[in-house]
């Protein structure tokens, strides 16, 4: 059971307005404390007052200075900052630059609120980015090891038991429900007012690829939770970097989201896989084998062989999907254009046009041995023209309506993909950027493609 206060929000609710408000509150007293410091004398106040105002100015002006610098010059982050995300920044440099305004117009206990209002200043930006980033969503979510508590091995050993080649493979009634006549079971005993699935870490060893993956996580829903598990669809999703397979689950608000489509659905929701394609968020193997690891194989080896063994699957292409935001959204397109007869879904959320660590030079280095060609064959637009064309995949493609950089990639790689015969929709998340707000958009509006393919629905 996780701690009361690992729930506590950091996207809504009290915390955020308890910091703005402090924030708040903190600014105004060191403005007044310099202003009305009687130490140096009344006829100072209105030159003290333009001081620390201009300080704020000039702090505010610093933070969107290092905005532009960092994000839209130097691309250190690899995604241009939000107008919100730069106004958040900008506030608190500004409350900085009060603050030390205040330290140098004032006496000690100046100085002590000023000191304060410095930290709070800081983290009242920290949080407002976060938000609209979507990134951390409550306290717990910090924590990859607060997001979820392991799979519990009665329910593991219950979606064994009708696991693919386990010898057991569970009966379930079906009904025909779509055009390629896929199961729908008839999962009478799940009652559609309370429906909700588990979600729960596992370790996916890299057996093959000797990759070094963190945790896993997995969101089961209602009708894998059966004593007869009814075998179902796979979506195997992954995080941007930074970022770990918590981020799917937390910030991605997979359950809830999942469930809902499992309240109208008897049920019946693909089972996700949250796996690691990283080992650490600073880390970025980009998806292939190569100096940083064996990411590739461990993706489309380990992961697959694990899931085939351990849960209650479907097993054709038609009924897996590679799905990821960001840098994961570039290895789906990448994953899922390379092995078409192990993912015939794709979803790419904000990806880029081809896998990048650092510079093109660096890239083709630590990815692909210093081999400039192979890194040429391993871009989706050239797998996909060669490979084309495609005639059971199904893609979709994602970006928010404010993600000025990764907006017109989703556009681009999506015309790229229709060329190449597969069957694409291409979707714009309303007053969104490249953030989790985004990724959340694009999984509650826009899996109908996939969701028929995989034959959920008609």
């Amino acid at each position: 059971m996780n701690a009361w206060w690992q729930g506590i929000s950091l996207v809504g609710g009290p915390l955020p307005f308890v910091i703005d408000l402090t924030q708040l509150l903190l600014v105004l007293s060191v403005v007044t404390l310099v202003v009305l410091d009687r130490r140096r004398g009344t006829t100072h106040r209105r030159r003290r007052l333009i001081v620390v105002l201009g300080s704020g100015v000039i702090g505010g002006a610093v933070g969107l200075a290092l905005c532009w610098l960092l994000s839209d010059q130097l691309n250190l982050f690899e995604v241009a900052l939000s107008p919100t995300s730069r106004s958040w920044v900008a506030a608190a440099f500004a409350g900085v630059g009060i603050a030390v305004a205040a330290i140098a117009l004032t006496g000690w206990r100046g100085r002590l609120v000023a000191a304060v209002t410095i930290a709070t200043s800081l983290l009242a930006g920290t949080v407002g980015v976060n938000a609209d980033f979507g990134q951390y969503t409550t306290v717990g979510s910090l924590s990859d090891h607060a997001v979820a508590a392991p799979l519990p091995a009665s329910v593991l050993a219950r979606q064994a038991l009708g696991a693919p080649g386990s010898g057991r493979r569970v009966t379930v009634a079906v009904a025909p429900s779509s055009s390629r006549g896929s199961d729908r079971a008839a999962v009478s005993r799940i009652t559609t007012t309370a429906l909700h699935g588990l979600v729960g870490s596992v370790a996916i060893p890299g057996t093959v690829s000797h990759f070094s993956a963190r945790r896993a996580y997995v969101y089961l829903p209602p009708a894998a939770l059966l004593t007869h598990p009814v075998p179902l669809p796979v979506i195997i999703m992954l995080s941007g970097q930074p970022g770990s397979p918590g981020n799917v689950i937390s910030s991605g608000n997979i359950a809830a989201i999942f469930d809902a489509y499992a309240r109208t659905h008897n049920g019946i929701a693909p089972i996700v896989v949250a796996a690691d394609q990283l080992t650490a968020p600073q880390n970025n193997p980009m998806c292939v084998d190569g100096a940083l690891g064996n990411s590739a194989t461990y993706l489309t080896v380990d992961v697959p062989t694990w899931i085939r063994t351990h849960l209650t699957v479907k097993t054709a292409s038609a009924d897996w999907a590679i799905a990821g935001f960001s840098q994961g959204g570039t290895c789906s397109i990448q994953l899922g254009s390379q092995y078409p007869s192990l993912f015939s879904n794709i979803i790419d959320v904000a990806g880029q046009l081809a896998p990048m660590n650092g510079n093109l030079q660096h890239t083709i280095a630590v990815g692909f041995h210093g081999d400039a060609a192979a890194y040429r064959a391993a871009t989706p637009e050239h797998v996909m023209a060669s490979k084309a064309p495609y005639r059971q995949t199904v893609a979709v493609f994602g970006a928010g309506q404010l993600d000025a950089r990764y907006g017109p990639v989703a556009a681009a790689m999506s015309v790229a993909a229709r060329q190449a015969g597969i069957h694409t929709t291409r979707v714009v998340s309303p007053g969104t950027a490249h953030d989790w707000h985004t990724v959340q958009w694009v999984l509650k509006n826009a899996l109908t493609p996939i969701y028929q393919h995989m034959g959920l629905q008609p």
